[in-house]
């Protein structure tokens, strides 16, 4: 993802997680931290702060296995947390990615 941008549509960020469009405007309803700015089309325009808490979303649901009310509970009371154990399986994700493109060069 680049730094540069300030705004993502919808489809870039459905693309950025591999799910459908409706589920990131389902996320935008039921959590209050996804806050996207609207164009006068109408058209959601996401910031990054926006795409780092639909990571912790995605960490939480997709990945822990979370439901629903149990990622807002633990997004309530715990974020940094929360933040600091996303960060730590997205470093695991890139470390198993890179061993496993050494091994298939050995």
């Amino acid at each position: 993802m680049s730094d540069d941008k300030l705004y993502y549509t919808i489809g870039e960020v459905a693309k950025m997680f591999n799910v459908n469009t409706s589920l990131i405007r389902f996320w935008e309803k039921e959590f209050d931290i996804i806050k996207p700015k609207k164009n006068k089309k109408g058209n959601r325009l996401f910031t990054k702060s926006d795409i780092d808490n639909f990571h912790l979303i995605f960490h939480l649901v997709k990945e822990r296995g979370f439901t629903l009310e149990g990622a807002k509970k633990k997004l309530k009371d715990n974020k940094d947390d929360t933040i600091k154990n996303a960060e730590i399986v997205q470093s695991l994700q890139k470390i198993k990615v890179f061993l496993l493109e050494l091994k298939n060069e050995l």
